[in-house]
């Protein structure tokens, strides 16, 4: 994957890769959507206190506007660092990509309407003709060339650069073609041209802003919608795009409201306010669902929430330790409180949705066998003896941030208490735990954080390609020859099924030396009231445009 961070913390991490023969290469984007299928297939699946719905009814007709509800304000919109949740939701309706993920998170032609890749180490990207951009201008193949170019500049400090990093050269080759050399063989690349790597921006419109590009005036991109007024600290507005090339927005306008604390959160859903949002806070969950105001729906999220280790010195660098505070934490406890019941448990790092495109027999691979997690506290405590460690003292971060945060720290500590270890509590300001992710000295001290991941292609390899050796999110140093080889076959191959036969190996690797410690998966979580609907249930939100389908309920 690549770098940063969201909300509860999670960077993407795309590394080195291996080269192909390139016999085996020859496909086109069809393959790679082939690969790439998540949502339920039916309207609606059940998993114990909660269902998963496929969508939300699509809207009756237009509205002038809607209103929604975010937990913070982006501090830029410039997609070249749109890594975080505010950015992404309300990016994802302005700017487009080459590729697009969808609502059922598969993959289909963007601004791209053809994506092929002749050989191994080429893909070209034919454009759409006659798109527009914000400012009137017609989109052409210079424009790709230069936002694309913009991600490995290093001036930009782009969250994305790591997605680049086997690109050798991005060129014109046409009016409206650009062919993507590579270095080798990489199967992420053109999956992550879906994502906000993949962004299309106006090259004269980025160029007049100068410094000041996606924190004022307009972001210079074709979506649904264009950037209208900016109320720091208050509110950001988007505007219907009347020259969109594809399907009009449903709204005239959106309205997006900062609400940084939970409860004012939930109290503008319950009021109307906000007319929905999405990452509702858990403790609100049954509020919401019982209020009669609207209706709470889950969808697919991609989303794991696991203990992160963030070094292999001292207790830790034993895997028994590990082990044994994975024997003893209380998981299902966890679920019902700190996710509010809609959650399942796992003992897999990696969401079982993402596994989608993989064979059965390649899908039993990946996910059968793995270490259970069924509570043993008498086995725990004799891993912690067999492993001298008891009484030994481990600092695990904490914060007011959201309940899945100050939980599951509370339940480390309480599962290391059971089996004599001496966990201690350590509180992180809110607006200072995204530090835990991008800045070293802030984990000086703490041997583990709570860690909610989210996958930005509906591929495994974006979370276990964390735990190779120099990998962004890989904090505690973990290295392994054997598994680097692993990842770097994996991203040399195209094919969808050899690529996750080779995923299943890494993912129980990753799973018996528990390098993070799987605690559940967790949905996405949107609510609607009863004016508007239409808005996906899935994660697809952070760069889909999901506020053009967003319209009048009746």
């Amino acid at each position: 994957m690549i770098p940063p961070v969201p909300r509860r913390g999670r960077r993407p991490s795309v590394p080195p890769r291996r080269r192909l023969a390139a016999a085996a290469a020859l496909l086109t984007s069809a393959a790679l959507v082939a690969a790439c299928s998540g949502p339920p297939k039916s309207e609606e699946s059940s998993h114990g206190d909660f269902a998963l719905s496929k969508g939300t009814p699509a809207a009756k007709g237009e509205i002038d506007s809607f209103s929604w509800a975010l937990y913070a304000e982006p501090p830029t919109l410039d997609y070249t660092v749109a890594f975080d949740y505010p950015q992404n939701t309300i990016l994802s309706n302005v700017c487009e990509s080459l590729m697009r993920w969808t609502p059922e998170l598969t993959m289909e032609p963007g601004l791209a309407q053809k994506a092929s890749n002749p050989d191994a180490t080429t893909w070209v990207y034919d454009l759409r003709p006659g798109v527009r951009f914000h400012d009137g201008k017609v989109m052409t193949a210079d424009d790709v060339v230069f936002s694309l170019g913009r991600q490995t500049d290093p001036d930009n400090a782009a969250a994305w650069a790591q997605v680049f990093q086997n690109v050798a050269s991005v060129t014109k080759t046409g009016p409206l073609q650009v062919t993507v050399k590579l270095t080798k063989p990489d199967s992420q690349f053109p999956q992550y041209m879906a994502t906000a790597a993949g962004v299309i921006a106006s090259r004269a419109g980025v160029e007049a802003a100068g410094k000041d590009y996606g924190t004022s005036g307009g972001l210079a991109c074709t979506g649904p919608f264009k950037l209208g007024a900016w109320n720091k600290g208050q509110s950001v507005e988007l505007d219907r795009f009347d020259g969109y090339w594809g399907k009009k927005a449903k709204s005239g306008k959106v309205v997006f409201r900062f609400m940084t604390d939970p409860s004012a959160r939930t109290n503008a859903l319950l009021s109307s306010d906000a007319d929905g949002g999405y990452l509702i806070p858990t403790e609100s969950y049954d509020r919401l669902r019982n209020s009669g105001v609207g209706k709470l729906y889950f969808g697919e999220g991609l989303s794991t929430v696991s203990v992160n280790i963030t070094h292999m010195n001292g207790p830790l660098s034993d895997v028994r330790v590990r082990r044994a505070l994975s024997l003893a934490l209380d998981r299902s406890g966890f679920v019902k409180a700190g996710l509010g019941g809609a959650g399942t448990v796992t003992n897999s790092l990696t969401t079982r949705a993402a596994w989608a495109g993989a064979s059965e027999q390649t899908r039993k691979a990946a996910l059968d066998g793995l270490p259970s997690v069924r509570p043993d506290i008498e086995k725990a405590k004799a891993l912690i003896k067999e492993a001298g460690a008891t009484g030994k003292t481990l600092t695990v971060a904490t914060s007011s941030i959201g309940q899945d945060v100050s939980l599951l720290a509370t339940a480390v500590q309480a599962a290391g208490t059971q089996i004599g270890l001496d966990i201690r509590l350590k509180t992180i300001a809110p607006n200072a735990f995204t530090a835990l992710f991008t800045d070293p000295e802030a984990r000086e001290g703490i041997d583990m954080f709570p860690l909610t991941y989210y996958d930005s292609i509906t591929d495994p390899l974006d979370l276990l390609a964390n735990f190779k050796t120099g990998a962004y999110m890989n904090f505690a140093g973990y290295s392994d020859k054997k598994y680097d080889e692993g990842v770097e076959r994996a991203t040399a191959v195209y094919d969808p099924d050899e690529r996750l036969a080779i995923e299943a190996e890494l993912q129980k690797h990753a799973a018996e030396q528990l390098l993070w410690i799987p605690v559940a998966e967790w949905p996405s979580a949107v609510f609607l009231n009863k004016r508007i609907t239409g808005a996906p249930t899935t994660i697809s939100y952070m760069y889909y445009p999901w506020a053009a389908d967003v319209g009048a309920a009746r």
